[in-house]
């Protein structure tokens, strides 16, 4: 134990105190892992802040400075002088990204070169982390402008030296004032010349002009704080940057904002723009729906209850990124596309209803592509989609060429197959819908007067018949043996609406599966159900599985209708819904109620860096009125309205927890015994079999993370930040569920993991598997088609229409599908959606630099990598066991969307951090 205390004591400390007086609060809070079982813990009290301890904060000045550059970090020499009387020289080094505008403004290019040339770019004022003894105010800054040093590849580095006056004690922040006309992006501030190493000030930040904006920005250092913790010399900054961030609700938010504030989904409509583009607002009584960030953009003039669209739309300054990402990053990638590529293709086809006249012509979009007009701007799509848009040299044009995705490429017929349409309802696109039957006879929930009788003809006769007698109904269900996809009831109050559209097609849809005694599942029926209409019944009909031609067709028709009902849920609520849509929230709440230098607060900040910008794309060009996800999905025009009903029916954080759904939807009951705590309803359940790995050991990280700030767990509940998050989240962020009798309580330390295991889960487990395997499985659209545009042949047939089915049931098929462009449309989306750019930041792979000045906390994150490893390898043996016959057999695709770690493209693994895309 001496030598492991020696090891301690010759660890970098950023203090300014004697060793002496800071080792034993150092090892207690901040121990190494092999002392934290060793050394007694105390509960913090509320006046531990008044003990000297080794804190940093550091404030910066922006000047109005190279436009959107990333220079380098100016370097700053402070003389820093501890509680003895001894001076300490220390040099401040600031590295500023270059980014596009760094260079780009003419009128203030000259004046800000003149301020370079006088070395005042940034004004640098530190902060001691303790106040003045004697007065009990705050210390006076040591101020000092950083000058111009370097400018390498893509960073500017500037410095500046200091010299401190003794009793000035620990840095704890560093003000900023920019003194450029431009905002600037500042990556880092290095303190360097510490008599124990250096203090590192992580920024990843916009600084303002002060020409733009008055106000200095504050930045904490590494080390991190509950709010009962905090030194008392960064409380005051502590509480300023957090009403910085809340804004007052009031006016129309400036590109150069930081402020997050909550507004309703009333942006998605465009009024003004054509009457039919109107859209209800989700965030109200009549349709629920999470907040997303506030612009205060002004009312539409046909309906103030709408915000006006406009070209681009707001996020806070700091979740902006593309503009300091490399041209792949995802959310640029996804702009061209849907900004250049898609209006392209709208001119190369110019039919939008025409169909595929041949499944040849489905084929040729991989082998002989789709000549687009030629571009104003000669490699502009082979810069920014290489994998998409080759070029024709001899003419000159553009050739959007597909990639052939993998499930075709090992099996052409794969989408044909029954087992190949089972088999993905567990290792497919959207593992989160099917459930265990549990009562018996299937029925409806919905007002029989409205939609007619409720009974399904899914009945016992037909269902013993299908599998051929091996049991009765009664043991199949008390043997868990019978599943359903059941698209019922949702999509039922949307049917008649949807089919006054044209081009488009409706039904409510049961899919009943049953579990063979190889863990395989066989589809039994598919019942499709319209309710009444006008002076018509309600109709319905159950399809099968026949041997005779003109059942076999009718079979695959209706599965087209189910595999776009299973589309259009997949995307609108179990990717949009539940993943991004929900997420905004927690980020919002976050950066308004918790400091930067919370500890839960830098937990969460790599599992919410780019959402907030994908989003903001999402409602500008993906999800709202005429976009492209009512263009190219069945439920047209209510399709955002129909994911605010499933929130409304279906939505629960307490759900949102991997064990917890897989418990809800029956396909895993609690089981101490078992592994992970619970035992499958299907043991081959491969998105449940590598989620459980993968949620185990987020919340073992969690867990090692949260007990080491909150050793006592009072602290939990006597923490404001986090109180005030965890309200804000329920109160204001789902202000439509506030009054929910199913939301946690956060009380204690098992609380507090629960919930952040949920939320990282959510981000990352949860989002790869339903995001990244879109191209693989959905790139070659009849395997999941995203529209039915035909009625059944059986309903209300034309004796015209019925003969041509008979005739050619091919052509039924093919008018059922997609039309052209709306199948190019989505397989450029998704080739995109489902690309990992190479700046990609995987699950466990980068530590934070607060993680890493903290041992303990190092040495967990080091651990969460290392079981993260191991289940790459538990993946990968599992692909190869031929008895797993869910994920592994001739021409099927391996499951491989719960692997951590990827290359980049699109490779159907990988876990990033966070919704990046």
């Amino acid at each position: 134990m001496n030598s492991q205390l020696q090891k301690l004591n010759h660890a970098p400390s950023f203090s300014l105190l004697p060793k002496s007086s800071i080792h034993t609060n150092y090892q207690i809070r901040h121990g190494s892992p092999s002392l934290i079982n060793i050394l007694p813990r105390r509960p913090v009290r509320q006046n531990d802040h008044n003990k000297k301890k080794s804190s940093s904060c550091v404030v910066i000045r922006a000047s109005s400075g190279e436009l959107g550059s990333s220079a380098a970090v100016s370097t700053v020499t402070t003389t820093i002088t501890s509680t003895e009387n001894k001076a300490v020289s220390v040099k401040a080094v600031v590295t500023v990204q270059v980014t596009g505008g760094f260079l780009s403004s003419i009128v203030t290019r000259p004046l800000d070169e003149i301020t370079d040339l006088l070395g005042k770019t940034l004004l640098l004022e530190l902060v001691s982390a303790e106040l003045d003894p004697k007065t009990g105010l705050e210390k006076d800054r040591i101020k000092g402008y950083a000058h111009k040093a370097t400018h390498k590849d893509d960073d500017v580095i500037y410095e500046s030296n200091f010299t401190i006056p003794a009793g000035f004690g620990d840095v704890g922040a560093i003000e900023v004032e920019n003194e450029h006309h431009k905002e600037i992006y500042v990556k880092t501030i290095d303190l360097q010349g510490f008599p124990n190493g250096s203090v590192n000030v992580p920024c990843n930040s916009w600084v303002h002009a002060k020409f733009d904006n008055p106000q200095k920005r504050i930045f904490f250092t590494n080390k991190s704080y509950i709010p009962s913790e905090t030194p008392s010399g960064l409380k005051r900054l502590r509480e300023l940057e957090l009403e910085n961030l809340r804004g007052n609700g009031e006016g129309e938010r400036k590109t150069s904002d930081r402020i997050y504030d909550y507004d309703t989904y009333n942006d998605l409509g465009d009024p003004d723009s054509k009457v039919e583009l109107a859209r209800p607002v989700l965030g109200s009584k009549e349709h629920p729906y999470p907040r997303r960030c506030r612009t205060g953009r002004p009312r539409t003039k046909k309906d103030p209850l709408s915000e006006k669209r406009s070209s681009s739309v707001y996020v806070p300054r700091d979740e902006a990124f593309a503009e300091v990402k490399q041209l792949t990053f995802s959310a640029k990638t996804l702009k061209s596309v849907l900004h250049a590529l898609l209006p392209s293709l709208e001119t190369a086809l110019l039919n939008p209803e025409l169909g595929f006249p041949y499944f040849t012509a489905i084929d040729s979009l991989f082998n002989e592509g789709v000549t687009l007009p030629k571009p104003k701007t000669s490699g502009f799509f082979q810069t920014i989609i290489p994998r998409l848009v080759k070029t024709i040299t001899a003419g000159g044009d553009d050739l959007l060429l597909f990639e052939t995705p993998e499930i075709i490429d090992r099996d052409k017929f794969a989408w044909f197959r029954d087992e190949e349409f089972s088999r993905q309802t567990l290792a497919g696109l959207n593992p989160y819908s099917i459930e265990l039957v549990t009562e018996w006879p299937l029925k409806s929930k919905l007002d029989p007067e409205i939609y007619g009788p409720p009974e399904s003809l899914i009945t016992t006769e037909l269902v013993e018949k299908e599998i051929k007698g091996c049991m009765t109904v009664d043991e199949a269900l008390k043997r868990k043996k019978m599943f359903i996809l059941d698209y019922h009831d949702l999509y039922m109050p949307y049917v008649n609406k949807v089919r006054e559209i044209e081009g488009t097609t409706l039904y409510g849809s049961r899919t009943l599966l049953f579990l063979t005694e190889d863990g395989t599942l066989r589809p039994v029926a598919i019942e499709l159900t319209r309710p009444p209409v006008g002076d018509k019944p309600q109709w319905k009909q159950v399809f099968s599985p026949t041997w005779d031609a003109t059942g076999c067709w009718m079979w695959r028709l209706a599965k087209a209708h189910v595999c776009a009902h299973d589309a259009g849920y997949h995307q609108l609520v179990i990717h949009w819904l539940r993943t991004h849509c929900a997420t905004e929230p927690y980020i919002i709440a976050a950066n308004r109620q918790l400091s930067a230098m919370h500890p839960i607060y830098r937990l969460l900040h790599p599992h919410f860096r780019y959402t907030m910008e994908i989003n903001a794309l999402a409602r500008e060009s993906l999800i709202n009125a005429g976009g492209i996800i009512e263009g190219c999905f069945s439920p047209g025009k209510y399709s955002i309205e129909l994911s605010s009903a499933a929130y409304d029916q279906l939505w629960r954080f307490d759900m949102e927890a991997l064990p917890a759904d897989l418990i809800r939807r029956g396909m895993a009951v609690e089981d101490p015994t078992a592994e992970h705590g619970l035992k499958l309803a299907i043991e081959d359940y491969p998105f449940a079999n590598d989620g459980l790995i993968l949620w185990d050991a987020i919340k073992e990280w969690v867990g090692d993370y949260v007990n080491h700030y909150y050793p006592d767990p009072t602290l939990v509940e006597s923490d404001t930040e986090l109180q005030g998050w965890w309200t804000e989240v329920r109160t204001k962020g789902h202000a439509d569920k506030k009054d929910e009798p199913w939301w946690p309580v956060l009380k204690t330390p098992e609380n507090l993991i629960h919930i952040l295991t949920t939320i990282i889960w959510v981000t990352a487990g949860h989002h790869a598997a339903v995001n990244f395997g879109q191209y693989m499985y959905a790139g070659y659209f009849p395997n999941r088609p995203t529209i039915a545009r035909t009625n059944m042949p059986t309903e209300d047939p034309s004796e015209e229409f019925f003969k041509n089915f008979l005739k050619k049931p091919e052509m039924a098929l093919l008018m059922c599908f997609p039309s052209q462009i709306q199948a190019t449309k989505v397989m450029a989306v998704l080739d995109v959606l489902s690309n990992h750019s190479p700046d990609e930041e995987y699950l466990g792979e980068k530590l934070e630099s607060s993680w890493a000045e903290n041992p303990v906390i190092n040495a967990a994150f080091e651990r969460f990598n290392g079981n993260l490893k191991r289940l790459e390898g538990i993946i990968d043996e599992r692909n190869t066991n031929l008895k797993l016959k869910n994920r592994v057999g001739a021409g099927v695709v391996p499951y491989e969307l719960l692997k951590p770690f990827s290359t980049p493209g699109v490779t159907g693994m990988g876990v990033p951090n966070s919704i990046s895309i």
